[in-house]
């Protein structure tokens, strides 16, 4: 039993609010409407019931009433009474309209009937004749009690009514009398107002019942709708976080591989400085402690061309030096237009290595920020040196445009190629971090026919 008002708890909340409302709104209205209905006919029943035996009552009480003596001192009816009220009731408009006939006294005894078998006889009180004698004019339609057999089954329907009989002077109830009036247009009639009021009840409910589900459909519409929005932001939402998790995991890596290439970076600018510059700045160093300049067995002319030499040796270690400058000194690209980016860059290239290089530009490309323009810089700087050193400078090529919304750049040449997932040099590792760190993407193709560097970044045009 639990486990079955569990299953319809959960299927119940999974229903809308609108299906929600229409079972318990539709039933709550339902019951209220029964309820209302109930007792508005009730009502009217009773008021309809009430006004017509008030009436009929009226004009029986109008006709009977000059025929009676004084009830107070005669216990019985005389004949000619009798034989007068027979007459009375029955012939006329008033016998047609009564089935039935009878007078009280106060103690049950039957002083006329229309079945002249009830005369005389006495009978118990029921609740009706009570009420009748303390004044009360009482009606009932189509209810009987168990002495009124004969009276049910004529198949007409009856209105009983119980009429108190007064004295003229004093106003006191000294009679009852008890008749039923053929009802058959009363019947209609009281039908025809229980249809309206039934038909004015459950139009009203009907209609509210309408207008409330209107606004409930609307109301739940737009619940559902911003739960829809909800759930999807909440959706993007737990996206977002799962990308910034991602992100952060990134930035972490990047930042362990940017710490190892910086290391790698200084070793090698070490190592450069070392095998170059540094050895030849010793060899001068060693010439200086050469015999020409500590002794007096060599003339001039010797002395003279060992100057010569040391100068030499000088001069190339500066040379080494500069050149080391130059690769770790950027020009003054920040000011620079993207497009004059890429021809500096191709420039240096071109006459450091005396090779020529393809330019391709579109029309126009976006300026982007400071942090693009160097790594737009450093890219076209590291792939035309891998395209000299491997590639022996064939068919070096640069290109860029727009696609996608994106701003990219692409090296390419002829030489040999190589694998990427085995030969990717430090270089080249360290433009792909530098790249990746502010959003980019790179990408490297290589094959027989040549090797092929790309970067899109995300640009945002400054102003």
């Amino acid at each position: 039993m639990i486990r079955i008002l569990q299953k319809l708890t959960r299927r119940w909340s999974e229903l809308s609010l609108a299906l929600q409302f229409v079972v318990a709104g539709g039933f709550g209205l339902l019951v209220v409407m029964l309820v209302v209905g109930t007792w508005v006919t009730t009502q009217i029943r009773d008021g309809v019931t009430r006004n017509s035996a008030a009436t009929t009552a009226l004009y029986v009480d109008s006709v009977i009433a000059p025929l009676l003596p004084d009830l107070r001192k005669n216990e019985e009816l005389s004949e000619s009474v009798k034989q007068a009220l027979d007459e009375t009731l029955g012939q006329g408009a008033l016998g047609k309209r009564l089935a039935s006939f009878r007078l009280w006294r106060r103690d049950g005894t039957v002083l006329y009937a229309k079945d002249t078998e009830l005369i005389g006889r006495r009978f118990g009180l029921n609740k009706n004749l009570r009420s009748a004698f303390q004044g009360s004019v009482v009606a009932q339609f189509d209810t009987f009690d168990e002495n009124e057999d004969k009276v049910r089954g004529s198949g007409v329907p009856l209105l009983e009514i119980y009429n108190p009989v007064r004295e003229p002077w004093s106003g006191d109830v000294v009679a009852v009398t008890e008749f039923y009036e053929v009802a058959t247009d009363f019947k209609a009639t009281l039908a025809s107002a229980l249809r309206s009021s039934w038909l004015v009840v459950a139009g009203a409910t009907l209609t509210a019942f309408l207008l409330l589900s209107g606004i409930v459909l609307r109301a739940s519409r737009t619940i559902d709708d911003q739960r829809g929005a909800l759930r999807r932001q909440v959706s993007e939402l737990q996206g977002l976080v799962t990308q910034n998790s991602a992100l952060r995991q990134r930035v972490q890596r990047a930042s362990r591989r940017a710490t190892a290439l910086n290391e790698r970076y200084l070793r090698r600018i070490g190592a450069d400085l070392h095998d170059g510059p540094a050895q030849l700045v010793a060899l001068a160093a060693l010439r200086m402690d050469s015999p020409v300049f500590t002794g007096d067995g060599h003339g001039s002319e010797g002395r003279s061309t060992e100057v010569a030499m040391i100068r030499k040796t000088l001069e190339d270690a500066m040379r080494e030096i500069r050149g080391i400058c130059n690769g770790l000194v950027l020009p003054q690209i920040e000011t620079a237009a993207a497009a004059d980016v890429l021809r500096l860059a191709i420039e240096e290239h071109e006459h450091r290595t005396g090779t020529s290089v393809k330019l391709t530009l579109p029309g126009h490309l976006p300026e982007p920020g400071a942090s693009e323009k160097i790594s737009i810089y450093r890219f076209v700087q590291e792939g035309l040196n891998n395209a000299y050193r491997h590639g022996r400078g064939k068919d070096q090529a640069v290109r860029a445009g727009m696609k996608d919304g994106r701003l990219f750049v692409e090296v390419s040449d002829g030489g040999p190629g190589f694998d990427p997932a085995r030969a990717e040099g430090l270089g080249l590792a360290g433009l792909r971090e530098r790249v990746e760190s502010i959003g980019g993407q790179f990408e490297t193709l290589s094959g027989p026919k040549g090797t092929k560097l790309v970067i899109r970044l995300s640009v945002e045009e400054q102003a």
